[in-house]
């Protein structure tokens, strides 16, 4: 298979790809919106209340987690809209399915952030 952009045309192609996909995903999910105001907020805050960088890490890292899953999320919505806008329970399950990785991600983030915290006021 011969690939029509090598080097770095390819990872600059590549790039710009992705931002786009960033773009509809703002454009067209409110949940992605409120998820980066969110971060916006957090991120900074992770920067300060980490004491090492491995907890800084921790801490902005899974904040970025729910951002990427929601992105997949919003993924397997278009991908599965496109396909049929009919009720189909395959389809529902697919983005019940994409939905709960968000959810996933947002649990996951509350335990470390309130470990890491727990950690910093409590010991």
């Amino acid at each position: 298979m011969k690939y029509k952009y090598t080097g770095i045309t390819r990872v600059i192609k590549a790039v710009g790809y992705s931002l786009e996909g960033i773009k509809a995903t703002w454009i067209n999910e409110a949940a992605f919106r409120q998820e980066i105001l969110i971060c916006i907020i957090m991120i900074p805050l992770g920067i300060y209340l980490g004491d090492t960088g491995i907890e800084q890490a921790l801490l902005i890292s899974s904040l970025l987690l729910i951002l990427m899953m929601e992105l997949l999320n919003s993924a397997i919505e278009a991908l599965a809209d496109c396909i049929s806008q009919e009720w189909n329970p395959l389809i529902k399950r697919a983005k019940d399915i994409g939905s709960a990785t968000v959810l996933m991600a947002i649990c996951y983030s509350a335990v470390v952030w309130g470990l890491v915290l727990k950690t910093k006021f409590y010991t």
